[in-house]
């Protein structure tokens, strides 16, 4: 039995199960092309074995072959949009947050300027009356 990456094996469940998703998906392209596992192997220069684990959705599977899959598909043009830097949602959250406490930032350092340019000190906490 082929030793398996620790990666593969702590992909999330949902992951999986898109893999899972998508191999099913190409096997239904596949298959509305009335192609033959051998034949759609050989056209994407893979073993059937190969192309049974992509359609089983394995994750081993390269990412490469799953290219030319889609590329048999003419759905290939996808892939330059999976890890686009305008669809990263988590990174552009990250910049949203960063462009606010630099405004933050700067508009405290602007304040505490203003203030030192009048020649008054900034204002101190009030104690609590008795």
């Amino acid at each position: 039995m082929p030793k398996t990456a620790r990666a593969l094996l702590q992909l999330p469940p949902a992951t999986t199960a898109a893999l899972e998703k998508l191999g099913a998906d190409l096997a239904v392209a596949r298959l509305r092309r009335k192609e033959s596992l051998r034949s759609w192997a050989q056209r994407m220069g893979v073993t059937v074995s190969t192309l049974q684990r992509l359609e089983a959705g394995d994750p081993s599977v390269s990412i490469g072959i799953v290219a030319t899959a889609l590329w048999l598909m003419q759905r290939d043009g996808e892939l330059r949009h999976l890890a686009a830097p305008e669809h990263d949602q988590g990174a552009l959250e990250m910049d949203v947050r960063e462009a606010v406490q630099l405004g933050r930032a700067r508009a405290q350092v602007a304040a505490e300027a203003r203030l030192r340019s009048e020649g008054a000190s900034p204002p101190r906490a009030r104690k609590p009356k008795a």
